[in-house]
């Protein structure tokens, strides 16, 4: 039951891929001009597929928290009480594993696109700062309410995105190692 609901939230969420990838294709452009502003200086080139991938999520967040919803559509509400909203029916069930999995690429994009986030608790914290923002922003506009189980299942989401990320990075650092010892 809990799927059906998770399944159709996240059909939902696909009609703001467009935004999410016209995003990716700005920042494009952008990164490349930088990059050959940079390589003209000499300087190593900014990553352009994490940075894209990671411009693109970051839309999609926006659009998803904030923009799919009319202004003051929620009445400012503050949920303080931690593990609140879980098991109280099968609808909150499913918005509290789509937190998680509306983090989860998050995670991973953060530190493809930006080697200083590379170390967990760097990446966490984003994550956490970022969470935070949105709920936020979220109170101020009353285009959501205010959750601390947001913020720790957009966290979790954003760990489980970093072990994915670290996981892929090692492999990957293993394989190109193993090539060039032949």
């Amino acid at each position: 039951m809990i799927w059906k609901y998770i399944i159709r939230d996240l059909n939902g969420a696909m009609q703001y891929l467009p935004y999410g990838v016209m995003a990716g294709a700005v920042m494009g452009l952008i990164l490349n001009a930088m990059n050959a502003r940079r390589e003209r200086k000499g300087k190593e080139a900014f990553p352009m597929a994490g940075l894209m991938v990671f411009s693109l999520y970051l839309m999609i967040i926006l659009v998803i928290t904030f923009f799919s919803r009319e202004d003051g559509s929620r009445n400012r509400a503050m949920d303080l009480e931690l593990f609140s909203t879980w098991g109280i029916n099968t609808r909150n069930n499913a918005f509290v594993v789509e937190n998680v999995l509306l983090f989860i690429p998050y995670g991973f994009a953060c530190p493809w696109a930006f080697p200083w986030l590379r170390g967990f608790f760097r990446n966490i914290f984003v994550a956490f700062v970022t969470s935070l923002g949105v709920e936020t922003f979220q109170l101020i506009t009353g285009r959501g309410y205010f959750q601390i189980d947001d913020i720790l299942t957009n966290v979790l989401g954003g760990i489980i995105g970093y072990w994915m990320f670290w996981l892929v990075y090692h492999t990957l650092q293993r394989i190109r190692g193993s090539r060039s010892t032949r």
